[in-house]
């Protein structure tokens, strides 16, 4: 008796450990705002409508032949943390608890993470995870190789394990070096590897390698440029045009960056023999804007938002250059690894697993799919709910029906053409009317109470009339910049230096990669008035940030474009800019920027007006960003030609109001 019961357990035994050997892996990787059609096979497939045929992604291009494209992937919200979020849990953001950039993620939280890691898989997370600044190990991970909240593109500190560890090189070949080493060491057990590449979020820095791709290349204008949301006015002054084609070359250069890493795990996988058994994915956690509807950024409901890449290798089902046209989301990413995996599909999950899309065995497939987007505080794109189907899409702004937008996408691919007050099209207003509340209801769709409050505008700063920072370094001992004003915002300097400047002063010198950061303070509100910014500068290259405070939302700068002086104020997700005719490059010069109490932007260089220009609105309120001198790291007012200033800045003076 004794000898069959041992029997029967080695057979249990043999049959488990043969089990988990035939469970796949998974690699799932996603960059960051690549929009669906930044691949190579996506440009080649558009022909004459491609904006981008220049644009080269062989590795990827590689994985859609080995495996399947999905031609219509979408997220549910298109904003960094709520889609990884989405990614994550499988389940609407008005229910899985992240609603903004700015919350940390529940640890607690049911994941596919979690339950493959009780399912027996090791579970590793790489690269950017966002979710605020949270920090510590990765929940529902056995490993994680993580940065804080952006990160930095050049030698940035990452967190293994929750211990801050310090890296040299760029950020995303650090991830894949990372993601390479999980490989090698759990290549003899079930696995699952998360890689969140940091490319292609701003500000857009390559790798050295790749600083001079793409030269001579430009991008073909988007032709629903002028169909710009109903929420925001009109601008016709949009980024300069040399800015602009810097921005898109260097969007392009990092995932260029990207495809190259990408290329590096798919040969780490064949030379580990772990190829045939492993479920490869490759997306991006949503859209990304480059002039399309006037707009950068994501966030609202249009197709270059909420529209991603999606490729899937898994060389067991034998399918190869397969192209899906069927939508899938965000949320289907958790139920479809436990599907593969054999693990059961809690039902709280709100996706749907494609498996059966590859395999053949889908009898129907979903028709329609709700879209969220909620308001934040310092970010002017407001609340967007909006059904799509496969042929037709309604956007709703609530507390504002006159705002409501009906395209048909079969007609305008492109949504140009708002059609919810054309009485022609009476008929489809009310069927998705009707598909909206349909879905709406099956989502169980409700504002959540961690979501920012509706609410009008907060009241303008009052303007004080005096200055409210002034940095002459001075008084400056080693990092710390002492604002003299008297009130308090006094900076910090990382890698900017004190030396000798002119005459006996004291002066910071900036190398391009390092900064001056001033926190926030109710006295540097500049929102709903005039406000003036001086900086005295002797520039040695002719591309970088001065001085910088807020983000694409709303916000300003003083920058260099080709050596000539730039004043950028953004209201409303709108730039308007005014540039000096001459550049100023190996002098020392006064500059002053003044936004006007009759609403317009004014720009002096050594106390003569050079320029000036409308502002179509005040920046609306306080930027969530604080003040940078020589950089712009985070989300940016104005797309550079270079991030980084070099040279020396010798004071800075900033005025609430208008200083005559």
């Amino acid at each position: 008796m004794r000898g069959l019961w041992a029997l029967i357990c080695m057979l249990s035994l043999t049959n488990a450990v043969w089990s988990q050997s035939h469970r796949p892996n998974f690699v799932f990787i996603y960059t960051d705002d690549q929009r669906w059609d930044a691949l190579g096979v996506v440009q080649r497939e558009q022909g004459e409508r491609a904006r981008f045929p220049w644009f080269k992604t062989p590795n990827l291009d590689k994985l859609a032949e080995q495996g399947v494209r999905f031609r219509n992937a979408f997220v549910v919200n298109a904003l960094c943390s709520p889609s990884r979020a989405c990614f994550l849990t499988g389940r609407y953001n008005h229910l899985n608890g992240i609603a903004n950039n700015r919350t940390p993620f529940d640890p607690n939280s049911v994941t596919h993470a979690s339950l493959l890691r009780q399912a027996g898989y090791t579970t590793g997370y790489i690269g950017k995870w966002h979710m605020g600044s949270q920090s510590g190990q990765r929940p529902g991970f056995d490993y994680s190789a993580s940065f804080i909240g952006q990160g930095r593109f050049h030698d940035c500190p990452f967190e293994i394990n929750g211990v801050v560890t310090p890296t040299k090189g760029w950020v995303d070949d650090v991830s894949t070096d990372f993601a390479i080493a999980f490989l090698k060491k759990n290549r003899d057990k079930p696995f699952l590897l998360c890689i969140g590449y940091k490319s292609s979020h701003g500000p857009w820095e390559p790798p050295e390698r790749l600083k001079n791709a793409l030269s001579d290349v430009v991008s073909k204008p988007a032709v629903n440029a002028d169909a710009t949301p109903p929420y925001l006015q009109r601008d016709a002054n949009p980024n300069p045009p040399a800015a602009q084609v810097a921005m898109h070359r260097n969007y392009f250069r990092t995932l260029i960056g990207v495809d190259e890493n990408v290329g590096r795990i798919l040969n780490a996988l064949d030379e580990l023999q772990l190829a045939e058994n492993t479920v490869v994915i490759f997306t991006s956690d949503n859209g990304f804007y480059l002039g399309e509807h006037g707009l950068g950024d994501k966030r609202s409901a249009y197709e270059e938002s909420m529209r991603i890449p999606f490729l899937v290798r898994y060389p067991k089902l034998g399918v190869q250059g397969k192209v899906v046209d069927e939508m899938i989301l965000n949320i289907d990413l958790a139920p479809t690894l436990l599907d593969f995996a054999g693990v059961p599909i809690p039902k709280e999950m709100q996706g749907r697993s494609w498996k059966p899309l590859l395999t053949g065995e889908a009898k129907a497939w979903r028709k329609a799919f709700f879209y969220e987007y909620f308001w934040e505080r310092n970010f002017s794109t407001p609340t967007v709910l909006a059904v799509r189907t496969e042929t037709a899409k309604l956007i709703k702004y609530p507390g504002h029906d006159d705002w409501t937008e009906l395209f048909d996408l079969q007609a305008d691919p492109y949504e140009r053409r708002n059609l919810a007050n054309d009485p022609a099209f009476k008929s489809l207003r009310e069927q998705m009317e009707q598909e909206f509340e349909r879905q709406a209801e099956a989502v169980a769709y409700r504002l959540p109470p961690y979501a920012d409050e509706l609410q009008p505008a907060p009241p303008p700063a009052r303007r004080l009339n005096k200055d409210v920072l002034v940095y002459d370094f001075s008084r400056d001992e080693g990092d710390r910049v002492v604002d003299i004003s008297g009130n308090n915002n006094h900076g910090e300097a990382r890698g900017v230096p004190l030396v000798a400047g002119r005459e006996g002063r004291k002066a910071r010198r900036f190398d391009g990669k390092g900064l001056i950061e001033v926190p926030k303070s109710p006295t540097l509100d500049c929102s709903g008035g005039a406000w003036t910014v001086e900086v005295v500068v002797k520039a040695e290259q002719p591309n970088g940030v001065l001085l910088a405070r807020g983000g694409n939302a709303q916000g300003y700068a003083m920058h260099l474009v080709d050596g000539r002086p730039v004043f950028s104020v953004t209201a409303q997700n709108r730039t308007t800019h005014v540039e000096a005719p001459q550049a100023i490059v190996g002098a020392w010069t006064q500059l002053v920027g003044v936004i006007t109490a009759d609403q317009q932007i004014v720009l002096y260089v050594n106390g003569a007006e050079v320029a000036r220009r409308p502002l179509p609105a005040f920046i609306p309120r306080d930027p969530n960003e604080t003040m940078q001198l020589g950089a712009d790291s985070g989300s940016q007012v104005a797309a550079y030609k270079a991030p980084g200033f070099v040279g020396l800045i010798e004071s800075v003076r900033i005025f609430s109001g208008e200083r005559k």
